[in-house]
């Protein structure tokens, strides 16, 4: 089978039978850092929607994990004077009982397909894109395969395919030398314009974080992830959380091609510190200063390294503002 079905069937097992998220999970996602993260991010929604007339809109997010950013976003929002109705598109059932308890209420949904259609739409995608899956090309000789997983006995192998059209590759890249590996997710691509549709349609906009590059590139960034330590993405498939770096200059093409207007991407150091992070950190230790040390620490984690292996890119209406920490 293409990398591609390997991939989605074991990210569906994976995430439909554990809750992978947190210290006693697989990895730990920036919600789970600090509060401050979802706050920041609602405030930026509450910010766009105040600029924008304060249509009627509805928060929606992308895999939701536990529910933690979402409940951290909508109390920032609410202080803002934005109380909108919440949508979540997560399929796991485990993690929507999570979701239901941190927040009553909400609607979920499959797909983006059934998200509402009388309303702006502002929409959150953290560490969404990654787990989407994604075809592996791969240069052979005078041509280009695409790479396949093998079952043999109980082992899964990848393996060289048939032969892929030159046209599925970015033309500056269809000469590479051998063994070269290029990566793209039409999963990822068909979510981006259908969204970019909407938001073109219908209003308001759209702020996806994840770690990623800015494309088109070669390189194999598939990865597996379990007890906070790689994995070998082969092995006890379902078992493992399999993911792969976003490349933001395709999504952001998806989304203008929609009729949708892209912004960044930003690091999301260049994000957070825009939206004032550093200010929020300094409230909250006032406000608990016996946790002044873990407010630093999870400030500094959120900015360090992984602030800058993160990016953050933005969709918006054609009639909507510039969004918050995306301007010139």
């Amino acid at each position: 089978m293409p990398v591609s079905q390997f991939m989605a069937a074991a990210n569906a097992h994976y995430y439909a039978t554990r809750d992978p998220f947190g210290a006693r999970g697989d990895f730990v996602t920036a919600p789970e850092i600090s509060q401050m993260f979802g706050e920041l991010i609602g405030l930026w929604c509450a910010d766009l929607w105040d600029r924008a007339g304060r249509p009627e809109v509805a928060w929606v997010e992308l895999g939701p994990g536990r529910g933690t950013l979402a409940a951290d976003a909508l109390r920032a929002m609410a202080k803002a004077g934005l109380v909108p109705a919440v949508h979540f598109v997560e399929t796991s059932p485990v993690l929507r009982a999570a979701q239901a308890e941190r927040v009553p209420g909400a609607t979920w949904h499959d797909g983006v397909e059934t998200l509402p259609a009388d309303a702006a739409l502002l929409v959150v995608a953290n560490e969404f894109f990654d787990a989407l899956p994604i075809r592996q090309l791969v240069r052979r000789g005078e041509g280009w395969h695409e790479r396949l997983v093998a079952c043999q006995d109980t082992l899964f192998l990848p393996i060289a395919g048939k032969a892929v059209p030159v046209e599925l590759l970015p033309e500056p890249l269809r000469d590479a030398s051998a063994g070269s590996v290029l990566e793209i997710s039409p999963a990822s691509v068909a979510v981006m314009q259908a969204l970019g549709r909407r938001i073109a349609a219908q209003g308001g906009a759209m702020l996806a974080v994840d770690y990623g590059y800015e494309g088109p590139a070669l390189g194999e960034t598939l990865q597996a992830v379990r007890g906070h330590g790689f994995a070998n993405p082969f092995e006890t498939p379902g078992d493992n959380d399999l993911s792969a770096h976003v490349d933001f200059t395709t999504l952001a093409a998806a989304a203008q091609a929609a009729g949708a207007v892209a912004w960044g991407p930003v690091t999301q150091r260049d994000l957070l510190g825009g939206l004032g992070i550093d200010g929020r950190a300094t409230a909250l230790a006032r406000h608990a200063p016996e946790r002044t040390e873990a407010i630093l620490a999870d400030r500094a984690r959120l900015m360090g390294e992984m602030g800058m292996l993160f990016k953050a890119l933005a969709v918006t209406h054609h009639d909507w503002p510039t969004p918050a920490a995306f301007g010139a």
